[in-house]
């Protein structure tokens, strides 16, 4: 049967509403199950899993025909206790999330609440899982706006996806996230700028100042140096995010390893040589080291096999910053 820790994980992680945490500690148990000889129940429990996982996968709105496959919506499962930042950051984006709950209270004085946010910092530093956690937390659809297809070489056509865009927002309340929202939001002032994208720019502007729906509109960039300028006054909310500090990467890799992490874990080291990686990259480093646990038929990770994908991934981004 399953350990205790991993029961308790599980419960916990179900009562938390940390649904992909609860899938991976499942998996776990399954893993734990066919080291037991117990085959059936694990590919049982992997069965259940895999059929849950794939209810909630991202489907295509059913928008108009020259917008399909513009716009991925999914119903996220990120909750606030998966979303490691500064506290300061979580009281802001719980600010968010309160006014949205009290928006008709706070109609009733004249007032609107927070409902468009930039989100500034450097990639896998959680821009992404914070959109999913507002869509998450409201119980909202997360609609990604895929940035590559909406910006088109024919004039005029990127303005007109947009404005159909800002018109559904009304229909479909929704979290609307502009990723890499520096493709069309570039300072109007720059010399290799072309004339198509000032009159996109122009076009955003005024739709996000016009909008009045309840839907929040996210975006998000890794350049803000690129962002014109007008548009900052737009947004109700501007959130700055950054690398993980100590404590942080610390709560993240206990999170991600889970009932995985040796019970004797050395933080010391793994603290010290992670420094510099994003969230994501810890994220990852972590997943590598739980797949190599359970290919090598090991029940935990130590600090010193972590170090091995955390090194891997420091040298990668060494070699990136070196190109």
């Amino acid at each position: 049967m399953a350990t205790a820790d991993q029961l308790k994980s599980l419960i916990r992680s179900h009562f938390s509403q940390e649904t992909e945490r609860f899938y991976t500690i499942a998996l776990q148990v399954a893993a734990h199950e066919a080291r037991q000889g117990h085959s059936a129940l694990a590919h049982d429990i992997k069965t259940m899993v895999d059929s849950e996982r794939k209810k909630g996968g991202p489907r295509i709105l059913t928008f108009p025909q020259d917008l399909r496959g513009l716009v991925l919506t999914e119903e996220p499962e990120a909750s606030r206790v998966s979303l490691v930042i500064p506290q300061l950051l979580q009281d802001r984006i719980n600010r968010i999330i309160h006014e949205y709950r009290k928006k008709e209270k706070l109609k009733s004085f004249g007032l609107k609440h927070r409902r468009k946010i930039l989100l500034i910092g450097p990639p896998g530093t959680g821009k992404t899982m914070t959109a999913q956690v507002l869509a998450k937390e409201l119980h909202l659809s997360l609609h990604t706006i895929q940035m590559d297809r909406l910006v088109t070489k024919f004039m005029g056509e990127t303005s007109a996806k947009l404005r159909q865009i800002f018109d559904l927002m009304p229909q479909e309340h929704g979290v609307y996230l502009f990723d890499e929202f520096d493709a069309i939001g570039g300072e109007r002032s720059l010399d290799n700028d072309v004339g198509e994208m000032r009159r996109v720019l122009n076009a955003f502007l005024q739709f996000i100042e016009q909008d009045t729906s309840d839907s929040l509109i996210v975006a998000a960039t890794n350049n803000p140096k690129l962002l014109d300028h007008a548009l900052l006054r737009r947004f109700d909310d501007i959130l700055y995010y950054d690398k993980p500090e100590e404590d942080e990467r610390k709560q993240l890799i206990a999170n991600i390893l889970g009932t995985f992490k040796q019970k004797d874990f050395s933080w010391k080291t793994v603290i010290e040589e992670s420094e510099g990686l994003s969230h994501s990259e810890i994220d990852q480093a972590c997943r590598d080291a739980i797949k190599n646990a359970i290919l090598s038929d090991q029940e935990n990770v130590s600090a010193s096999e972590l170090l091995f994908p955390i090194r891997n991934r420091q040298e990668a981004r060494k070699g990136f910053i070196n190109k």
